[in-house]
């Protein structure tokens, strides 16, 4: 089972990510389930979701203690929150931000950096970067391929919110120059 946990803040759409990705896994025939955690209903205090996939049924229904992946979709959170707690020795962590790697410390972690933010504000012209990491993360990590997460935003969405999506989603994917970093 491959566990996953996002990283954001509340209003910015973190808990829509998690539950896209579990659809693209179920329209490839995977099991999958999403769910948050909030600790505060208003906007802006740090947020966590969850999204499980499997190739066979989920029966836990708990928050992920021990995730194999870490999006951290608002960069802000890093000063807040230690988003590689619990992360698996060989688990990785995918941060948006402008900053380069160089300059972010995740205890050892492997991790990956991706400018989602200038994505987001391109074409939501808010910092809104919940769909543009899921690019990222299908790029990076092949959990899913790049047409369910597209189909699962065109399920969900409006045609022209959905449109905007999809070009985001796309641009990311295009800008990361390397495919699948392994395990995933």
């Amino acid at each position: 089972m491959l566990e996953i946990r996002f990283h954001g803040r509340a209003g910015q759409g973190i808990v829509t990510a998690a539950e896209l990705l579990a659809e693209a896994a179920a329209m490839e025939g995977k099991y999958s389930q999403a769910f948050p955690f909030f600790g505060s209903e208003k906007r802006g205090p740090p947020v966590t979701s969850y999204c499980r996939i499997d190739s066979r049924p989920i029966l836990i229904h708990e928050e992920i203690e021990k995730p194999d992946l870490v999006i951290v979709a608002e960069p802000s959170v890093l000063a807040e929150v230690q988003v590689d707690a619990g992360l698996k020795k060989e688990g990785q962590l995918i941060v948006n931000s402008s900053q380069p790697k160089e300059k972010i410390h995740l205890n050892g972690h492997s991790f990956s950096v991706v400018n989602g933010t200038d994505i987001a504000l391109k074409y939501f012209k808010k910092p809104i970067t919940n769909t543009v990491m899921l690019g990222a993360l299908c790029k990076l990590t092949g959990i899913v391929k790049l047409d369910s997460i597209k189909k699962a935003i065109s399920n969900r969405f409006p045609e022209k919110i959905a449109a905007l999506n999809i070009k985001a989603i796309q641009e990311c994917y295009d800008a990361i120059p390397s495919g699948p970093s392994g395990g995933f």
